[in-house]
């Protein structure tokens, strides 16, 4: 009967551990100030083509903080043909649904401009 108890405790104490994990380790989905411009880059097809290991990429996608689940990204080492159809030569690159780019790490005012998006007040 002892052991039965004992078990169940442990069971208990690891089952919380777990719960606490992932309740402690789960981001809160709180909105962005970038979200409403994110999305509208996607329904204008304003997409970015980059690279994981490229630090630009990396800072490019920094800047929009979770925002950036709504931007259409393509990872380019993963896409080749796709990004070489496209004429992608360095990364990042911002290409418009008119096929307008923008080469490099880029400011919001400019994306806002190939895009034709509102940046948030």
């Amino acid at each position: 009967m002892k052991q039965t108890i004992t078990w169940i405790i442990v069971a208990l104490v690891i089952a919380g551990g777990f719960t606490w994990y992932a309740m402690k380790s789960r981001t809160p989905d709180v909105p962005n100030k970038y979200d409403t411009f994110a999305q509208c880059l996607a329904s204008k097809q304003t997409t970015m083509y980059g690279a994981a290991w490229c630090s630009h990429c990396q800072a490019q996608k920094k800047e929009f903080g979770t925002a950036f689940k709504y931007v259409p990204y393509v990872e380019c080492p993963e896409n080749t043909k796709l990004c070489t159809d496209k004429g992608v030569e360095g990364f990042p690159t911002w290409i418009s649904s008119e096929g307008k780019k923008l080469v490099g790490e880029q400011s919001f005012e400019k994306i806002a401009e190939l895009s034709g998006c509102q940046l948030p007040q």
